[in-house]
């Protein structure tokens, strides 16, 4: 038992050097690592042998990588919330834009005189639907 401790701790030591010399480019694939290491080291301890280990670097890392989306979600939310707010004390709208593939593109208006100017320029005598902006400037 103390032998797969030993093994175990030794595995989550080298998963969070990894972590550290490695920079995840978002939270959910640093969930992902992180799952993956603690979950290797779990599996390890708990079973003692290869599999063990596998099996719960594949849950860990599945659990970490839904944990850092999850995240990442909530923050995105945040974002658009502190957008919105900052257009009410200004005479701007932001207007996220829906992509093909999910992304979101935030579409900044000017208020002016009796309708609305676009980033490119255009004007629009009232404020255009996410569907008429995404012609210009979704994908």
């Amino acid at each position: 038992m103390f032998r797969n401790l030993g093994l175990a701790t030794l595995v989550v030591i080298l998963s969070a050097g990894v972590l550290m010399m490695s920079g995840c480019e978002s939270k959910s694939q640093t969930g992902a690592l992180i799952g993956a290491g603690a979950g290797a080291g779990i599996g390890q301890a708990a079973g003692g042998d290869t599999e063990s280990t596998l099996i719960g670097a594949g849950i860990g890392g599945a659990a970490g990588y839904l944990l850092g989306k999850h995240q990442e979600d909530k923050q995105e939310d945040e974002d658009e919330r502190d957008q919105t707010y900052r257009n009410i004390q200004s005479d701007t709208v932001t207007v996220w834009v829906t992509n093909s593939n999910g992304s979101k593109t935030p579409v900044t208006l000017e208020k002016e005189n009796n309708g609305y100017v676009g980033p490119k320029g255009e004007f629009y005598e009232t404020m255009p639907s996410e569907a008429d902006l995404r012609k210009v400037y979704g994908f």
